[in-house]
């Protein structure tokens, strides 16, 4: 999927899930982040902010998230959050 959003007044094309989830995790936990940091270990995700998270990826990769699945192994941080995602898309 292609994004495209401003930066330093020119519009750039923004085409990576790493990327689309970093904004995410921006937008919802007010916490700006790295592919590596530690989500739910440092409070950066909650019980609630990672349910909002999952439905967002449900959302804009089409693809179902069960709650058994939404564990620290899959959620834990950015990188394994891509794994995962690349693992339902198949």
């Amino acid at each position: 999927m292609i994004r495209f959003v401003y930066k330093d007044n020119y519009l750039c094309q923004k085409d990576s899930m790493k990327d689309f989830l970093i904004d995410k995790i921006d937008e919802i936990a007010f916490s700006t982040v790295e592919a590596d940091d530690k989500l739910w270990e440092t409070g950066i995700l909650d019980s609630i902010t990672v349910v909002e998270l999952a439905v967002e990826i449900e959302n804009e990769f089409d693809i179902k998230i069960p709650f058994d699945e939404i564990i620290v192994e899959n959620f834990e941080t950015v990188n394994l959050l891509v794994a995962y995602i690349n693992r339902k898309l198949g």
